[in-house]
């Protein structure tokens, strides 16, 4: 999931107020007028002198379209430009995210829970299973570009809660920020592949993350040093993400300039939903 405000410095949980990606909205998508060079040669006689000629040229050029912070290196880096900037200072470099609300602040004193950590884990486990079932299921031809990436985490979950049953411990029902967030995922998947594709990015990456230090945090305190599953991938973690960022930056060549921007926009909510899930951890 998102790292969070309150937990970790790589990846925040939430959202800045009242924050909109500094992105102009009256931009055409993918298509600006070149610009064109003319030359006029005109002779003409002075009085009393020697023929001579004179050139007149004119030209005229557009002003450049302004490039989008992260835009040269292709959409996910113009996505993971936008996600920094939600962080605050104390989580990252490139952070302006003001923090308001006692909640914002990172967490001094970090004291998980088990009983947190596993509403955590269900919680977890209901957004990935639902994330994973749309991109199963397709409704938009670019959803199925993202199958059998390497990183699903469905599966894992359902390893590690196994785990935890088998300690004895009573697994608990989604919570309302798990089931509010993937009846979200579902409502937009239908109608809005860039929003969709928005939750889709910050979910996989940021648990790549933050939640991977985070996780390693948890086992520290309470699970003596045990490495869940949930925090292992197959294979060569760079080079799936990698692979990732070369799909997602394939399909969004075919976006317009709007479609980039909504997708930029959507990241507010994503840090919002990931962050309330994220907290249970210290519930």
């Amino acid at each position: 999931m998102a790292s969070l405000t309150s937990i970790s410095q790589s990846h925040t949980l939430l959202k800045k107020p009242n924050f909109t990606p500094s992105i102009p909205h009256n931009l055409s998508s993918s298509f600006t007028p070149r610009g064109f060079l003319f030359s006029k040669t005109q002779s003409f006689k002075l009085p009393q002198m020697a023929s001579r000629s004179y050139v007149v040229s004119a030209s005229t050029t557009e002003t450049p379209r302004k490039r989008y912070p992260g835009e040269a290196k292709g959409f996910v880096e113009e996505m993971r430009f936008v996600a920094m900037k939600l962080h605050t200072k104390e989580q990252a470099k490139e952070g302006e995210k003001e923090v308001k609300q006692p909640e914002e602040h990172s967490v001094r004193k970090w004291e998980p829970s088990i009983d947190g950590y596993l509403k955590f884990l269900v919680d977890s486990k209901l957004v990935y299973d639902t994330l994973e079932s749309i991109i199963d299921k397709a409704a938009f031809p670019i959803y199925a570009e993202f199958r059998k990436t390497g990183l699903e985490r469905s599966e894992k979950l359902a390893k590690d809660l196994q785990w935890f049953e088998e300690q004895g411990y009573a697994i608990p029902k989604p919570s309302s920020s798990g089931i509010t967030y993937a009846e979200y995922l579902k409502e937009i998947s239908d109608k809005d592949p860039q929003a969709f594709i928005c939750h889709f990015y910050n979910t996989y990456f940021a648990h790549s993350a933050g939640g991977r230090m985070i996780g390693k945090k948890v086992a520290q305190q309470i699970l003596n040093n045990r490495e869940l599953e949930f925090y292992k991938w197959d294979g060569d973690l760079s080079q799936l993400l990698q692979n990732v960022r070369d799909k997602l930056n394939k399909v969004a060549k075919s976006w317009t300039r709007d479609e980039k921007n909504h997708c930029l926009e959507e990241t507010e909510k994503s840090f919002k939903h990931s962050g309330e899930i994220l907290r249970l951890i210290l519930s």
